[in-house]
C-alpha cells in the first residue's frame, strides 16, 4: 500500500512537486480514487497544522476522518455523488473535526485531476477553508459557533448516508450553520487555480499532462464516421468499449443510453462502465462481469444501476466481443436495459440480441468499407 500511495504521485509529476504544493498557503489534500479506499496520498502542511494530525496520521486515511457525528450526512452524500460522478463540487459549509474533538466550519472545495492523454481520472483535490463565524445581522465575528446545538450533547444523530435521500427532511446542520462569504469563494476559487497550477507544471516535466477537464477527443474519434452512422441508426440502450485500451474504457454510447442514465456523451466516453454502479451494486456479479470481459465471453446480468441523479434501476445488462470482418475482437458492446414491471424477461432478452446483431454487422460492414477505400 505504502508504494501505491507514493507512486500516485511519482508517476504523474516531478519530484520537486511535493515541496512546491508545501510552499502554498493553502489547506488541501490529494487523493486517489484508483486506490482502494480512495486514500489521500497528499496532504498540505497548512491542512496537518489546522487538523493536529501529523503527515504519517494521514497519508493512507480516507478523508471522512476529518468529519464525526454531526457532520451534515446530506453533504457527504453530494461528496459521495461526485466522486462516483467524477466531477466537481463547493460545499459552502461543513462541519469538521480537529483531532483533539473540536469542532470548526469550513468551506469544502473540491475538482477531479484527468489525464489528457487518455481522459483518465487520476485524482481529486480537496480544498478545506476554515470559515470566520459571523451574525446575520451585521457580519461581525461572533465567539464561537453559529448553531449552539453543535457543542451540545442533545442534537440527534443523523442517519447513515445509505438510507438518506434528497427528499428526507432530517435535521440539517447547516440550514443555520455558517456560510462562507463572497469573499472567501473567491479565494477558495484562487486557491485551487494555483494547486492546479503546480500540478499542470509538474506534470509537463514528466511528459504526463494533467487538467481538471476530461478530455475525450480521442474517444470521440475513436469510432470512425462511417461506423459512428450506423450505430447511430440503433435505437436501444448501449455501449462499445475497447478491449485493447486501459480500463476497458467505452469509446461510444448511444443516445438512449445516456438518456437512461442521465450523463452527457462527455461525461460517459472514456470511463469503465462500472461508473454507474454503487454501494449496493452486487459485488459478486460485478466479478462475473469482469471475468467475463478477460476472457472474451458472452454475459448476462441483473444489476443494480444508479443514475446520475443518484436514483437506482434494475439493469439487465448483457455483454458480448464484437469481431471485425478478419474475425479479430475490435469492442465489447454492453447493452444496458431497465427492467420494470411492463417488459417481461423474454422481450428483455429479445432486445438484447437484436441490438448484439445490428452492432456485429455495423462493425463488421464498417471493417469491409475501410479495407476498400484502402486499397
Amino acid at each position: 500500500m505504502e508504494q501505491l500511495l507514493e507512486e500516485s504521485i511519482n508517476n504523474r509529476y516531478s519530484y520537486w512537486v511535493r515541496e512546491a504544493l508545501d510552499e502554498l498557503p493553502h489547506s488541501f489534500t490529494i487523493t486517489d480514487p484508483t486506490i482502494p479506499g480512495h486514500p489521500i496520498v497528499f496532504a498540505s502542511t497548512q491542512l496537518l497544522k489546522m487538523f493536529g494530525y501529523s503527515r504519517h496520521e494521514v497519508i493512507g486515511k480516507n478523508s471522512s476522518m476529518f468529519q464525526g457525528i454531526h457532520t451534515n450526512r446530506r453533504s457527504l452524500l453530494d461528496i459521495r455523488h461526485a466522486v462516483r460522478d467524477e466531477t466537481a463540487i463547493l460545499i459552502p459549509s461543513l462541519l469538521n473535526y480537529h483531532k483533539n474533538g473540536t469542532t470548526f466550519w469550513i468551506l469544502f472545495r473540491m475538482f477531479p485531476v484527468f489525464s489528457t492523454e487518455d481522459g483518465k481520472l487520476l485524482h481529486f483535490v480537496a480544498l478545506q477553508v476554515p470559515i470566520i463565524p459571523r451574525s446575520r445581522s451585521d457580519n461581525t465575528p461572533l465567539l464561537g459557533f453559529c448553531r449552539r446545538e453543535v457543542c451540545s450533547d442533545t442534537v440527534p444523530e443523523l442517519p447513515r448516508i445509505s438510507n438518506l435521500s434528497h427528499d428526507d427532511d432530517d435535521t440539517e446542520l447547516t440550514d443555520t450553520a455558517c456560510k462562507a462569504s463572497d469573499l472567501e469563494k473567491h479565494g477558495a476559487n484562487s486557491a485551487m487555480t494555483n494547486i492546479l497550477s503546480l500540478l499542470t507544471h509538474y506534470s509537463q516535466l514528466t511528459g504526463g499532462l494533467v487538467s481538471d477537464k476530461r478530455c475525450c477527443s480521442s474517444y470521440m474519434n475513436h469510432v470512425g464516421a462511417s461506423l459512428n452512422t450506423s450505430l447511430g441508426r440503433i435505437k436501444q440502450s448501449f455501449v462499445l468499449a475497447d478491449p485493447y485500451k486501459t480500463d476497458i474504457p467505452i469509446v461510444y454510447a448511444s443516445d438512449a443510453f445516456l438518456e437512461l442514465t442521465g450523463y452527457t456523451r462527455q461525461e460517459v466516453l472514456g470511463r469503465n462502465c462500472r461508473f454507474i454502479s454503487g454501494q449496493e451494486t452486487d459485488v459478486s456479479t460485478q466479478s462475473q462481469i469482469t471475468n467475463s470481459i478477460q476472457t472474451g465471453k458472452s454475459c448476462t446480468a441483473c444489476i443494480l444501476s444508479y443514475r446520475k441523479d443518484g436514483s437506482s434501476f434494475w439493469n439487465a445488462l448483457h455483454m458480448s466481443p464484437v469481431r471485425n470482418a478478419s474475425g479479430k475482437i475490435a469492442y465489447i458492446v454492453e447493452v444496458h436495459m431497465e427492467v420494470t414491471h411492463e417488459n417481461q424477461n423474454l422481450s428483455v432478452e429479445i432486445r438484447q440480441l437484436s441490438v448484439v446483431g445490428a452492432v456485429k454487422i455495423a462493425v463488421r460492414s464498417s471493417g469491409m468499407i475501410a479495407s476498400t477505400s484502402d486499397s
